[in-house]
């Protein structure tokens, strides 16, 4: 044997045993912090603070949220990549920054694959498209008949989001030109614009607006699910108004720093289509239309979805010229 090949063995000897130690010992030395990259109170804080008393329960460890809010998750995420690859830093991972910001900017800080490990997706959360209850458009149909003859704007939460490339998907798809996109910092003051009648239409997740839409001040034109939700069934999806190709979601999942033990790994994977049937939180996540899928995706499964959605999604930002610099 080479001397390069007794060094790697030797190597391998080493790390192997000490990996083995971690996992077995694992959670035993405190408390997991679950890494949340947006504010309290949104949605990926929401799920989080639903997920970690049932994984605290189910690995007898205490489990916090720990929120690291800014540059639209960008640091929340970088940090989460960064941390001991130990089971006790993981990460709600969400596709606005695994899949959006990776199709969109010019860099990341991070690999969106590589530089994780990922357990599974958790939750979808579908994007809808809406209009204030005055609006003369009553249908999709209306609105891009109307976007082909005048401008009409739409508003997103901000340039390279998710919402941003739904929109100008819609405008290559429907060949409606006169869609004008009007960035916004954030869904609350896009929304705040609609409901005043400075732009047309906002395309947001359909779980911040649930109410309003019950309550008649927002109407649907169109939903991302592949069928009709069955919470809110007046909403046509894209597709069957002939836009498959606006079919999608915005996931959130459980990730952790690359290079986690497998046993570590493949106990967490377990966890969560188990964690996910609990009556009390499928009561919750009901009441906010984001919802697991019927079959998990879980583990390189979880980690080859975001391969392709990055792929799909980075076509369309070359095809419209949507490219984040910063």
């Amino acid at each position: 044997m080479k001397r390069r090949d007794l060094l790697a063995a030797g190597a391998a000897g080493l790390i192997a045993p000490w990996a083995n130690a971690q996992s077995s010992t694992w959670p035993a030395k405190g408390t997991i912090r679950l890494i949340c990259q947006y504010p309290p109170g949104g949605l990926v804080d929401t799920v989080a603070r639903l997920m970690a008393p049932h994984l605290s329960q189910a690995l007898s460890q205490t489990v916090v949220v720990e929120n690291r809010p800014g540059a639209g998750g960008l640091i929340g995420t970088e940090y989460a990549s960064r941390q001991p690859a130990d089971g006790y830093s993981l990460l709600v991972s969400h596709a606005s920054v695994h899949v959006f910001a990776a199709a969109t900017r010019r860099t990341l800080p991070f690999d969106p694959v590589n530089d994780f490990t990922h357990m599974g997706m958790l939750v979808e959360a579908p994007m809808v498209m809406l209009v204030r209850a005055q609006s003369p458009y009553q249908t999709l149909a209306q609105y891009l008949a109307a976007a082909k003859t005048k401008p009409v704007r739409y508003g997103t939460s901000g340039v390279g989001s998710a919402n941003h490339l739904y929109g100008e998907l819609l405008k290559i798809e429907s060949q409606a030109d006169q869609q004008d996109h009007v960035p916004y910092q954030g869904s609350a003051p896009a929304m705040q614009d609609l409901l005043g009648g400075q732009i047309d239409t906002v395309f947001d997740p359909v779980t911040t607006n649930v109410n309003q839409l019950k309550g008649g001040t927002l109407r649907a034109l169109a939903v991302s699910t592949p069928s009709r939700l069955p919470a809110l069934p007046n909403i046509p999806t894209f597709a069957e108004q002939g836009f498959p190709s606006l079919t999608g979601s915005q996931w959130l999942g459980l990730s952790g720093p690359k290079n986690l033990p497998a046993p570590i790994a493949q106990r967490l994977t377990t966890l969560i289509p188990q964690i996910l049937a609990k009556p009390d939180v499928m009561v919750r996540l009901e009441e906010l239309q984001t919802l697991p899928r019927k079959t998990p995706v879980l583990g390189n499964e979880f980690a080859q979805l975001i391969r392709s959605q990055i792929t799909n999604w980075s076509a369309v930002a070359k095809r419209a010229s949507v490219e984040v610099i910063a």
